[in-house]
């Protein structure tokens, strides 16, 4: 096949990881791949004057920033500026996929010729109560839809009456997330992503993590993060915090934890907790996105509802006070949870999900049928953690 992703701008987001897996295996099973993605936001002429008056200073444009398709062979094309995807900008081809709701439209006028239309809902973060029209009329676009929880499934049905969707849930990559089998940690650890946004809900983890402090004053916490600590989302001294710790350094943090922590309002997916599990870290999250397919409550980890920090704390500390025996338990299932479904069958899902729709499949063709329940396709596959 040859397959088109249409991106926003490329970097290290947990969205951007899950295309670069796909972009990556389907070019090793033979697949062409092309990438077309927005520029990277320039300083602007006000910005940079603002900083002359701030600082004393003329600003210089930082430096590119990493991405994960850095070392992926497919072809890469970044558009001239900040716009629309055209026909021009998109070569012919076999499947054309929109990666954000942004990119949807765009994906969604491109000619026949450019392949068949879809778009890949990694999420649908929006406050309750919150509105957004143009995200809404992404969803309602005739693009067939891949979605990677059955949070997302449920919502494309419930909410937009698209009863044929296709579940491609998230896995991980288990030669980069791995751990010996280990026991707990002498002094007890909770780690957490540290993440800008309302919907991250760190002020939730963290008002979760002051209530076990004051029951475990030793307790330890480590954080990382893509962002650097601002004071909208602060952090307290007694927060080990790893800015953009290297690839490699991400799992050995997972490795030390004994419980990790997900406070977030609102996930698609949300891959850190799978990562953790894979490193035999039990987890305790809020019920969302992933979690919600991948925990079972008492095995592997805990689910509280969300906004709740005192159920976090609550079974944060129930993980921690466990015997050596019944953690190491917790953390075996969590291994096995991780590595119960790979990349390889992710991708195996996807291909299918493809070629289902450029081969015609009646299904394909009538994608918007609101009369019957949601296609087999969005059922969890037998192999998906949980």
């Amino acid at each position: 096949m040859r397959v088109t992703f249409v991106l926003p701008t490329v970097g290290l987001s947990g969205g951007n990881r899950v295309i670069a897996v796909y972009a990556d295996r389907l070019i090793r099973r033979g697949h062409e791949v092309t990438l077309i993605s927005l520029p990277r936001r320039k300083i602007g002429i006000l910005d940079k004057l603002r900083t002359l008056v701030r600082k004393g200073k003329w600003p210089k444009q930082p430096p590119a920033e990493p991405s994960y398709f850095d070392n992926i062979a497919a072809r890469h094309h970044v558009l001239d500026a900040a716009r629309a995807v055209l026909d021009a900008d998109v070569p012919d081809g076999d499947v054309v996929i929109a990666t954000y709701w942004r990119t949807g439209p765009w994906v969604a006028a491109l000619s026949p010729e450019k392949g068949a239309k879809f778009i890949l809902l990694q999420g649908y973060e929006l406050t309750p109560g919150q509105e957004e029209p143009a995200l809404d009329a992404a969803w309602r676009l005739p693009l067939h839809k891949i979605v990677i929880s059955n949070w997302l499934a449920n919502l494309a049905h419930q909410r937009f009456g698209d009863s044929y969707v296709h579940l491609v849930p998230n896995s991980v990559d288990t030669k980069q997330f791995y751990a010996s089998s280990r026991g707990k940690a002498k002094r007890p650890t909770v780690g957490m992503l540290y993440a800008h946004g309302h919907l991250k809900g760190t002020d939730v983890s963290m008002a979760a993590l002051e209530q076990v402090r004051k029951k475990m004053p030793h307790l330890r916490v480590i954080a990382f993060g893509a962002r650097q600590v601002v004071a909208e989302f602060p952090l307290p001294e007694w927060v080990e915090f790893h800015y953009r710790p290297p690839q490699d350094q991400i799992r050995q943090i997972y490795s030390q934890c004994d419980v990790w922590l997900c406070g977030s309002r609102c996930e698609g997916f949300h891959l850190p907790p799978l990562e953790a599990m894979a490193c035999r870290c039990p987890v305790v999250s809020t019920r969302v996105g992933g979690p919600l397919d991948t925990i079972k409550d008492g095995a592997n980890g805990f689910l509280v509802d969300v906004e709740d920090s005192a159920g976090l704390a609550e079974h944060l500390m129930r993980i921690l006070g466990l015997g050596e025996a019944d953690w190491q338990q917790m953390s075996n299932a969590a291994l096995a949870t991780a590595t119960r479904y790979a990349w390889d069958d992710a991708t195996d899902l996807l291909e299918r999900a493809l070629f289902e729709v450029i081969n015609n499949d009646p299904r394909a063709l009538d994608h918007r049928n609101t009369d019957s329940d949601i296609s087999t396709s969005a059922s969890i596959p037998k192999s998906i953690p949980g």
